[in-house]
Formats: C-alpha cells, sequence, structure tokens
C-alpha cells in the first residue's frame, strides 16, 4: 500500500514496554495483560512469488489509499505482482483503503472520483474482479469493530516508535497530527486479518507495518486461543517484488503524495514533459550506480524495468550521450511498455458504473468474510 496503505526501512526488534499503566487483573486465560516484548520472531520473513510452491493455498491481502492515482512505482513495486500472483491462483483480497485517507491529512478531497480511478487503475493493470475481490474500507464495518480489539493489544510507546508513523508524520498536510495516525498501523493489521491473509505484498518501506500485524496475530492467538488451544489467525508474511524501488523525478522516494511521479494513465506527452524535468547531474556519461548517482540510476532502472533488460546494459548502450539521451530513451522505454494498459483504462474509464458494480460485488464478499471473522473473535473473547 501507498503511505499509510496500499499494504509500510525495516526496524529492529523494539524494547519491552509497558501496554497499559492499570493495575494488573487476574485472567485465567492471560495472568499478565501486559503484552510480551517485541522479539526477532515478530520481524517480517519476506518471500518473493518465485518461492511459492502452491499459489492456491495462500491469501493474499493488499491495497491502496485512493489519494490519488497510481504511478510506475506502485505498478513495479507490488501492482504487477499482484496480477502475476492472480494468474498462478492465489486468492486476491484487494483493499481501497479509503478511511485511511484521512489519517495524515485534514479533509478527505474527491474521495469517491479517487476510489473509482483506483479501481480503474486495478483492472487496466489487469486485476480480475471476478476471481480477486477488490472492495472499500468504509463498505465492511467489521473491520472497526476488530480494530478496536486488536488496539488493546499494543502499547501506546510502540506505535510511537513505528519508523513509517513517524516518516508520514514528517509528510504529513495536517495542521495538527490526529489520533488515528498512531492508530494506523493496527488499521492495517485489521485489513490485513480480517481475511486471515498469510502473504502480504509490500515494499521495503512498509515492512515495519507488517511487523505490528504479525504481533498483533501472535498476542491475540496467545489471550484468546480457540477452546482447543489452536490459533485464530495466521501470521502473515511479507511478499517482496523482486524489482527494486524505483525513485522519483527529484531523486526520493516516489510518492503521489509529494509530486515526484509518473502516473500510470499519464498519456505519452505528459510522460515525456514528466521525465525531462527528472533530476539527474552534471556528469555526462551515464552509469548504474544508485547510490552515487541516485538520480541518473533511478532513470536508467526504469527504462530497463520496461525493457525487460539489466540497468548496467541500458547504462552501457546510452553511454556518453548524456542526460538528455538517457531521457528519451526512457520516454520511448514507458510509453511503449505502458501503450496496451493506457488503451485498456481508456476503455474501462468509459464505464463508470462498472467500477461502482465492481466495489458492490467485491464489498459484498468482503463483507461475508468479515462478519465470519467477527463472529470468531467474539466467541473466543467470550463476548456477549
Amino acid at each position: 500500500m501507498d503511505g499509510p496503505a496500499a499494504f509500510l526501512p525495516q526496524d529492529g526488534p523494539s524494547p519491552r514496554t509497558a501496554a497499559t499503566t492499570a493495575e494488573p487483573r487476574e485472567n485465567p486465560r492471560c495472568p499478565s495483560p501486559e503484552p510480551p516484548a517485541l522479539t526477532s520472531a515478530d520481524a517480517p520473513a519476506p518471500i518473493t512469488a518465485a518461492r511459492i510452491t502452491d499459489p492456491t493455498a495462500h491469501r493474499v491481502l493488499t491495497g491502496d489509499r485512493p489519494t490519488g492515482p497510481l504511478h510506475l512505482g506502485h505498478y513495479f513495486g507490488t501492482r504487477r505482482n499482484r496480477v502475476r500472483l492472480q494468474s498462478r491462483g492465489v486468492e486476491m483480497f484487494v483493499l481501497v483503503a479509503d478511511y485511511q485517507v484521512i489519517t495524515d491529512r485534514d479533509l478527505a478531497d474527491r474521495l469517491a472520483e479517487h476510489t473509482e480511478n483506483l479501481v480503474l487503475d486495478y483492472l487496466a493493470a489487469g486485476l480480475d474482479p471476478e476471481r480477486a475481490t477488490i472492495f472499500a474500507h468504509s463498505a465492511v464495518p467489521a473491520l472497526n469493530q476488530l480494530l478496536l480489539s486488536f488496539l488493546s493489544l499494543v502499547s501506546v510507546a510502540e506505535l510511537s516508535r513505528n519508523p513509517t508513523v513517524k516518516d508520514e508524520i514528517a509528510h504529513s498536510s495536517q495542521a495538527a497530527v490526529n489520533g488515528l495516525m498512531f492508530t494506523y498501523p493496527v488499521h492495517q493489521a485489521a485489513d490485513i486479518l480480517f481475511c486471515k491473509a498469510d502473504l502480504v505484498p509490500v515494499g521495503q518501506d512498509q515492512l515495519p507495518h507488517l511487523e505490528v500485524a504479525r504481533t498483533v496475530a501472535r498476542r491475540f492467538n496467545e489471550r484468546y486461543p480457540h477452546a482447543d488451544g489452536s490459533a485464530v489467525f495466521p501470521r502473515p508474511e511479507a511478499l517482496l517484488s523482486e524489482a527494486p524501488m524505483l525513485l522519483g523525478t527529484d531523486g526520493g522516494k516516489m510518492s503521489k503524495s509529494r509530486g515526484n511521479a509518473i502516473p500510470l494513465g499519464a498519456t505519452e506527452d505528459e510522460t515525456a514533459r514528466i521525465i525531462c524535468g527528472a533530476r539527474t547531474d552534471t556528469d555526462r556519461r551515464i552509469g548504474y550506480d544508485p547510490v552515487r548517482r541516485p538520480g541518473v540510476s533511478g532513470l536508467v532502472l526504469l527504462a530497463a524495468l520496461c525493457q525487460g533488460r539489466a540497468p548496467e546494459t541500458i547504462a552501457e548502450e546510452v553511454g556518453d550521450g548524456g542526460a538528455a539521451a538517457l531521457k528519451r530513451t526512457v520516454t520511448e522505454s514507458v510509453n511503449e511498455y505502458f501503450r496496451p494498459l493506457r488503451a485498456r483504462r481508456a476503455e474501462l474509464a468509459a464505464d463508470r458504473g462498472h467500477l461502482r458494480q465492481v466495489l458492490r460485488d467485491g464489498a459484498e464478499r468482503a463483507n461475508a468474510v468479515a462478519d465470519a471473522t467477527l463472529a470468531e473473535v467474539r466467541e473466543v473473547m467470550g463476548a456477549v
């Protein structure tokens, strides 16, 4: 997920902290209300699609916040992989995290429009709504009820230390940080666990949020097991894309909220203008060195991904042509690769009613799953 969804650099184990300042109360299921400390066992164990031997045995939860159009970093980072997983038979739940839009902004501007456009990008990229459950968070009330139970399993200190929360606060457009920002990682845990997903496609920057979901699952299972001792929730693993992270046109992380991205639905002329304005450096000889030449290397990598070739080969071919030749190569590569996708997108955009029906159908399936999970949670917790 992009930003605080999508399903978020990996942090080490967190030190032990108390979950509450209240006096401990005896509980036959959990003698001490203080959760176990985060340990290295809570850190996700990333895998790649190539390591999935039985696709039909897995359920994937993935998604994005509807804050604007998807961009090329999204596509090569996880979206292309979603389509590959679907084609292999993996069960897919794809979340439009509309409630999470207000975590880091004061207003949910043009939310309905952005939600439909997100579905448009999904379908254009190849997701099949007959095989993938595509739904909006706001259409599944049981998710928020699960959130309340999960919040009791983590401490304020643990949430405030989350590195992605810190980063998103630094880039927030809010006048003041609201409470949702701190609960965001647990919100994502509810998104993942409501359907008992065992795999979550993420970027490297999203691993700390997945660690929270794994911790919530472990702590819930320890505190509220089934009568036979079995666990209620699986502990999801990170499914990393084999593609390196694309940088934005300013040399930083590509993000739709930071104005440095190439939208998936951009026209060929728009793509050319964005790439023409990308930051490079003064060395005329083009090379691939992501550490010392991030701007140039980001463009080289983009062309390589579009052409299905090694970035070193692209850099060698451009050679002494300089930034101008590199940008021409990247522009041609991007426009050629995405031409069929953009044509499909234009066709789908003509029928907005179809996009809304996809969301209604997905919400119906997601609600059935969420309601069953909530009923199970209430049972093991002894709720009325």
